[in-house]
């Protein structure tokens, strides 16, 4: 086969898996008519992809004049992917296959210890994940690691993630590489986050858009005209690094960021046991502050100027069209209220800001989007430029938290 037909061919089979994918069950006259393709060559195709196992017959059309005719589905779980969120206190993993379906999550406090443990950890709730739907992991081809920090390809340590111990002095990509034994894929979290609601979350539709996470730590992830922003090194929309808040000169500042240091939940705690000499974690100081506390709304208001100059700055430099705001506490109605209110104060042009549509999920959903687009270029575009699939809307309905 010459390469042109060679090309040609990985084209027709690409539009093929695609409209299949989107459309099934779907029958061989109904892919012609949306493809274009002869009925012959979507024969021959469907009759490969069915002999390898990526389609099946489903059944045969019904309520038509004259024959039924066969109609054809993919089978979900022929290959599927690991998508995993790994946070400073909760580690979360699930399995995505072929349709999109983002299978039941399954849910651990992060390892304390750091290092090797939690790489055993992620190892063994992938496993645990695919075990969980009854998927084989050798159908597991790959999984995507979303971490709190910048994933170094050359050293395969992981920077800047002060809440996981030891991760920047191990090879984390090799050794997880060697525990699964399937391709990984590491990602910044919040990064896979905004592409999760750029698929099917708050941001579906907006090219420019920016997604900022604040919890155990805070961060960004932005998009610029529908493309991830990574930076030189991959540590673009590192927030926590801004330079007000803490003394950015300290050495703690350099360690885990001037700003981090004051708008996260450590730095939520210290504030308020500074002013009301009471220890209590963050959800209990929002409580505080709805029932009149004055320091716990003192703190409150504290966070929201320091949230609203990181939203001020990202908006002057990237200009999304909307900003949308999760994690644990960036998520929070009252944090965000108060940001809007302050937003006018400080910056000229009005910037839409919206709560997270996927939640805690928002990681998963966009491991899942970089993992399965993944997949499918590999197992059927063949190398060939421009032939991909793209992915319908995420079914996230049976993903439920373990």
């Amino acid at each position: 086969m010459s390469d042109v037909a060679r090309k040609s061919r990985q084209y027709s089979m690409c539009m093929v898996m695609e409209t299949i994918v989107h459309c099934g069950p779907i029958s061989r006259a109904s892919i012609a008519k949306q493809t274009g393709l002869s009925k012959q060559t979507i024969s021959e195709i469907a009759a490969s992809l069915e002999e390898s196992g990526w389609i099946r017959q489903i059944g045969r059309t019904s309520g038509h004049v004259g024959r039924s005719a066969v109609t054809y589905e993919i089978v979900p779980d022929a290959a599927c992917i690991a998508t995993v969120d790994l946070g400073g206190t909760k580690v979360r993993a699930a399995i995505a296959d072929l349709s999109c379906n983002i299978l039941t999550e399954v849910t651990e406090p992060t390892d304390s210890r750091g290092g090797v443990h939690v790489v055993h950890q992620i190892s063994r709730l992938c496993r645990f994940a695919a075990k969980r739907n009854n998927i084989p992991f050798e159908r597991v081809k790959l999984a995507v690691i979303g971490v709190p920090g910048v994933p170094d390809a050359e050293t395969g340590c992981i920077f800047m993630a002060p809440n996981i111990a030891g991760f920047d002095q191990i090879n984390v990509a090799h050794d997880l590489t060697q525990e699964l034994g399937i391709d990984v894929i590491f990602e910044n979290d919040v990064n896979l986050a905004v592409i999760g609601e750029s698929w099917i979350g708050a941001g579906a539709g907006i090219d420019d858009l920016a997604y900022i996470a604040l919890g155990t730590g805070i961060g960004a992830g932005l998009m610029v005209s529908g493309k991830l922003v990574r930076g030189h090194a991959g540590a673009a929309g590192e927030l926590g690094f801004l330079p007000f808040g803490a003394d950015p000169f300290e050495p703690d500042s350099l360690r885990i960021g001037a700003l981090e240091r004051v708008s996260a939940t450590n730095g939520i705690r210290t504030r308020y046991f500074e002013l009301s000499g009471q220890s209590a974690e963050v959800p209990a100081i929002f409580e505080r502050a709805g029932e009149g506390d004055a320091q716990a709304q003192q703190v409150l208001d504290e966070i929201a100027c320091y949230v609203a100059r990181a939203v001020a700055t990202i908006a002057v430099i990237t200009n999304p069209g909307r900003i949308i705001m999760g994690g644990s506490i960036g998520a929070r109605h009252e944090l965000v209220d108060n940001v809007r209110a302050l937003l006018p104060l400080c910056l000229a042009r009005p910037v839409e800001i919206v709560v997270s549509d996927l939640g805690a999920k928002s990681a998963l959903v966009g491991g899942a989007a970089i993992g399965l687009n993944h997949l499918h270029a590999i197992l059927f575009s063949g190398g060939v430029p421009g032939a991909e699939i793209s992915l319908p809307p995420a079914n996230v309905v049976k993903m439920v938290a373990g």
